[in-house]
């Protein structure tokens, strides 16, 4: 694929675990722009050959400056802690900078907005109850409200303002070598960053989609959301599966 005809792809929150493990695999194959508060760390996450920005999201000419000229935008930024205080966290970063994203993204006729959301949007549903995409949500703690939040602003701009959107809910993302980050009650909700780096080239490249919501897991044995409407509209087939990874984990 030639230089020009490369989709231009903002990634917000680019150097954070998730972002800056995706910016790395797709950067060949897109136009990126990476943003977030703090610059790109060389010595920590390698080097980079893409366009770094640092930008406070909360201010909306900031969000514009980001969106200018992208095709996509892909927005992980936000207080990812499900402990997180809404009024000293959350309302500014993940309530008035999503707001600020997707408005700027509307006004910048990019082509698609992927949300990140988080399966704490549903996380309130009994542990033996599989999670399907059209369950009304039900969060567990205000992180999962400002992702609920999200979730709407999605649905929203896409049939109101003409910014076709996809919201992703994430599971427990975990590196297979770092397994004592992954707890008993989340095996079920494991998602592999390799599988999550796929779902994310299926969000950026399966075509007539206005909205949708869609689950991001690795295929593991047993699952918290299902997976079948994400396979079948996007054609995901994650690989791994946590279960044959890591075996039962002890709640020792």
């Amino acid at each position: 694929m030639s230089e020009i005809s490369k989709r231009k792809i903002l990634i917000t929150g680019g150097c954070g675990k998730i972002g800056s493990y995706f910016v790395r695999f797709a950067s060949d194959k897109y136009t990126v722009r990476v943003v977030d508060r703090v610059a790109w760390d060389p010595k920590r996450l390698g080097p980079s050959s893409w366009e770094s920005l640092v930008l406070d999201l909360q201010n909306l000419a900031a969000c514009r400056q980001a969106c200018e000229g992208m095709d996509m935008v892909i927005h992980l930024a936000a207080d990812p802690s499900p402990e997180a205080r809404f009024e000293d966290s959350l309302l500014g970063n993940n309530i008035i900078a999503t707001y600020n994203m997707f408005r700027a993204a509307q006004e910048a006729r990019c082509q698609r907005f992927i949300f990140a959301s988080s399966v704490h949007a549903v996380a309130a549903y009994p542990a033996d109850v599989q999670i399907k995409v059209n369950m009304p949500v039900r969060p567990r703690n205000l992180y999962g409200v400002s992702k609920c939040f999200g979730e709407a602003l999605a649905a929203y701009f896409a049939f109101n303002e003409g910014l076709p959107s996809i919201v992703l809910r994430i599971g427990a993302y975990v590196f297979p070598k770092h397994s004592e980050d992954l707890l008993p009650a989340e095996q079920d909700a494991f998602l592999s960053p390799d599988d999550f780096n796929d779902l994310l080239i299926k969000c950026l490249e399966t075509r007539q989609i206005t909205f949708a919501i869609a689950h991001a897991l690795s295929d593991n044995k047993f699952k918290r959301l299902d997976l079948t409407e994400t396979r079948e509209m996007l054609g995901y087939h994650p690989k791994m599966d946590a279960f044959e990874l890591f075996g039962n984990i002890s709640k020792e």
